[in-house]
């Protein structure tokens, strides 16, 4: 059983980071799973007619990256109320995704945590934003 790490949390407090290596499977199961079959995702000569060095992460990646951060800071998934996210730059994928953050601000008995996402080689490619419950009690 996981304890929720946000029941002492403070303003300014860092959460664990969350890391994703991607790869081609990966995307590929991700893309089948979220009805995306852009070929942005998988097709490297269709990538570059759109501009892009190499395939791409899915938007929606991020996201799940974020919500997955906020679920592992207060304990389980039960206690994220929102998660929001802006992408920035491309992940290509073969890239690893860092997702780390701060307690931004606690205020009825909620938490915001600022997020950012960058690749192992430091590229920001996602900020956003986090609410969580601040004293969860975990669901399993």
């Amino acid at each position: 059983m996981t304890t929720a790490r946000s029941a002492h949390a403070e303003t300014g407090q860092e959460i664990e980071p969350v890391t994703l290596r991607t790869d081609p499977v990966r995307l590929l199961r991700f893309g089948a799973a979220t009805h995306n079959a852009h070929r942005i995702h998988y097709d490297p000569a269709y990538a570059a007619t759109e501009g892009l060095d190499a395939p791409v992460v899915m938007a929606q990646l991020h996201g799940a990256l974020f919500h997955r951060a906020a679920a592992e800071f207060c304990g389980g998934p039960g206690g994220v109320i929102s998660v929001g996210w802006r992408n920035r730059a491309p992940a290509y994928v073969g890239c690893e995704l860092v997702v780390t953050g701060v307690v931004r601000e606690i205020a009825d008995g909620l938490i915001t945590l600022a997020l950012a996402e960058h690749t192992d080689a430091g590229v920001l490619c996602a900020v956003g934003e986090a609410v969580v419950v601040g004293d969860v009690n975990p669901v399993c």
